[in-house]
């Protein structure tokens, strides 16, 4: 199958309205996005679009993310990553307000696909009848370290490898188990916490890091005490539902990032250039494909079996409608319409 690129496009903010920016991108409906601008007049489609109206709920049920999480408990190996500027709208999709916490939970109206997912993957895994061993791992790559988000202390920076049956995989990695709601919403809200976050000058909350959240999910159906031999002959099923939260790409003109924050900027845009060549080559056909550079940054390698391997990949591209960000938008525009034509063997 191919990724399904899903466009969410946000409101213009109360700054972006005082300062008169101009609405360029509107829904046309039937998973069409029409930009008109000055030099540019442009449509393209994608699986669903949800403009500016459009509730958290509707995102849940319209983008297939229900679909994503059936097929991970049934063994197969998932992924959903958000993509677009910095302040567009990415990780309010995937995981609604960011002053949420344990103490102070976000109205459920307001909840993102991660928190939707994990209440599908447990209602789920009730019905079905079936022993689930669940867990979860949360990491986060900032400056091309990647650092884990529930281990205690301090984020150290944890070593990437390769192995021939795992491809690329993070070493020392904690993951946790969970068997209720409450405790992976809480292990989601004490990651993110311990993620790194800055202000600048287009998005009071940006995020300075790349976040993968992972559901392991494993499962062995229920037999008759009769059956306990055929059943140990049985393999279990393992599938993975993984959550991406991509960093912002942004000009650092725009931002007037200095310092700490320009570093982590370039750090940023260097790894989401070379995932947009990865995509852009996956996108070629099979037969004119050329060597694939996943070993260009951390983030490719991590993403490497999701993009053009055994995965089923969901590509959420959040854009702001704002004639100010006209440019990032067309280039978000450009790299889902490329992922459009990746296909995996999951």
């Amino acid at each position: 199958p191919r990724p399904h690129p899903t466009f969410r496009v946000r409101p213009l903010t109360c700054t972006e309205t005082r300062r008169g920016d101009q609405q360029v991108v509107h829904s046309l409906g039937d998973g069409a996005v029409h930009v008109s601008a000055a030099r540019h007049d442009a449509t393209f489609g994608f699986s669903a679009v949800f403009d500016a109206g459009a509730s958290q709920e509707a995102v849940f049920e319209g983008s297939g993310m229900r679909q994503l999480v059936e097929l991970a408990m049934d063994g197969f190996s998932c992924t959903v990553f958000a993509f677009g500027q910095t302040g567009s709208g990415k990780t309010y999709t995937l995981m609604g307000p960011l002053a949420q916490s344990e103490a102070q939970p976000a109205s459920p109206a307001l909840l993102g696909l991660m928190q939707r997912s994990f209440t599908c993957l447990l209602e789920q895994s009730q019905s079905r009848g079936s022993d689930l061993a669940l867990s979860a791992s949360y990491l986060e790559i900032y400056n091309e370290q990647v650092r884990d988000l529930l281990s205690p202390g301090p984020p150290c920076a944890l070593p990437l490898r390769w192995s021939k049956t795992r491809g690329f995989y993070v070493e020392n990695q904690l993951s946790v188990e969970f068997e209720s709601l409450e405790a992976i919403v809480s292990l989601l809200l004490q990651g993110s916490q311990r993620r790194r976050t800055s202000a600048h000058a287009l998005n009071r909350h940006s995020s300075r890091s790349h976040a993968l959240l992972t559901v392991h999910i494993r499962s062995r159906a229920h037999h008759p005490p009769t059956l306990v031999l055929q059943a140990s002959a049985c393999p279990s099923k393992q599938g993975t539902l993984c959550f991406v939260d991509l960093a912002g790409s942004e000009r650092v003109k725009e931002t007037g990032s200095s310092g700490e924050l320009s570093v982590e900027a370039n750090s940023i845009n260097r790894s989401l250039l070379a995932l947009g060549h990865c995509i852009s080559l996956l996108a070629k056909p099979r037969g004119k494909r050329t060597h694939i550079p996943y070993r260009d940054s951390k983030l490719t390698r991590l993403l490497a079996r999701s993009l053009g391997g055994s995965g089923i990949t969901l590509m959420v591209a959040c854009i702001s409608p704002s004639s100010r960000c006209l440019s990032e938008t067309l280039s978000t525009l450009h790299y889902a319409s490329c992922a459009r034509r990746v296909t995996t063997r999951p």
